[in-house]
Parts: C-alpha cells; sequence; structure tokens
C-alpha cells in the first residue's frame, strides 16, 4: 500500500464522525500536507488539535520512512482540484484550467465549472462559450476567488450619496 493510501485511511479514520471531512494528502518530498474540510469551515484552533491528533497517530503507525514536516491545513479561498469529487464540490464557482504539455492549443482556461462527468470537466467562459475539457488533459485546476472591488478612499459610492443627498450634511472634500 502507498504511503499517501496509508496516511488517507489514516486521517480518514480519525476525522470519522467528526464534522471534519479529509480534502486532500499531498507528500512533496520531506512535506506531508493534509487538508481538512467542514461544513462552514474550519478554525485554527481545530487545525491544531486535528494536527496533534493526527502527528500522534502517524508516530505510531509511522508510514512516512524518514524525517518529515506535518501540516495540516483547509483548503482555502482558492483550492486545488484534483479528484472528481474535488471538481463537483467547485460546480457552479470559477476555475481556472491548465493543461499538460502534451496537449495542443490554448492550454490556460478560465470559466465557471457547469458539470463534471467521469471523463470531463464543461467550463463556460464570460463571453459564454463553453469549453469541454478531459480530466485527463488537466495538470492543474484551481477554484478562483474574486474580491469586490471597493471605492477609492474618500469616495462616497451611490448608496452614501443617496443618504447625504438632502441631509444637510456637505460631503467632505480634501
Amino acid at each position: 500500500m502507498s504511503i499517501i493510501r496509508q496516511i488517507n485511511e489514516l486521517a480518514e479514520s480519525l476525522l470519522s464522525g467528526t464534522k471534519f471531512s479529509l480534502y486532500d494528502v499531498e507528500r512533496n518530498g520531506g512535506n506531508l500536507k493534509v487538508t481538512v474540510q467542514a461544513e462552514g469551515g474550519v478554525t485554527l484552533d481545530e487545525l491544531a488539535g486535528i494536527n496533534r491528533q493526527l502527528s500522534k497517530a502517524l508516530d505510531v503507525n509511522d508510514p512516512m520512512p524518514n524525517k518529515y514536516t506535518l501540516e495540516v491545513s483547509s483548503p482555502g479561498l482558492e483550492r486545488k482540484l484534483r479528484t472528481q469529487a474535488h471538481f463537483e464540490g467547485a460546480k457552479g464557482e470559477i476555475v481556472g484550467v491548465k493543461l499538460a504539455p502534451h496537449v495542443e492549443g490554448e492550454r490556460r482556461f478560465k470559466g465557471r465549472l457547469n458539470s463534471v462527468s467521469n471523463e470531463s470537466i464543461s467550463l463556460e467562459n464570460e463571453s459564454g462559450e463553453v469549453e469541454e475539457i478531459l480530466l485527463n488533459d488537466i495538470s492543474k485546476a484551481t477554484t478562483v476567488f474574486h474580491w469586490k472591488q471597493n471605492q477609492k478612499p474618500g469616495k462616497a459610492n451611490s448608496n452614501e450619496a443617496k443618504i447625504l443627498q438632502g441631509s444637510g450634511i456637505k460631503e467632505y472634500e480634501k
């Protein structure tokens, strides 16, 4: 059994019966990253607790042959999409996709994830064009978070202008 599979099973058994679920496990050299999620998010204290318990379980079961650094985190706002389940969970969201080097033509796509099948995903770009992309052709995919653009400091937005209008309060000018 592979190291990643052993760690997956260990983490899933640790999280079983809790509000948390395993999102992903990545191993990169001496770093082991375990990503967990929960409805409504995960707090730093909860991540620290999971880290402590998982660290103890890893020490007992010892699936990692050498020294390693354990990192337990949540998927975050821009989360990696690596499995079909990840893509299923991101339906309706904006995603960025980079295709593998063997794919000819356009290799970067961004759009709303409309559908997911066993073999492909469907993305709709800003102009309404739909692209079917084979899962096997994807080298990297993430959700894309857009911050709302704020007004420049000191500029009243339209609601503020409506409130001030007729109130006798003058808008401050520099």
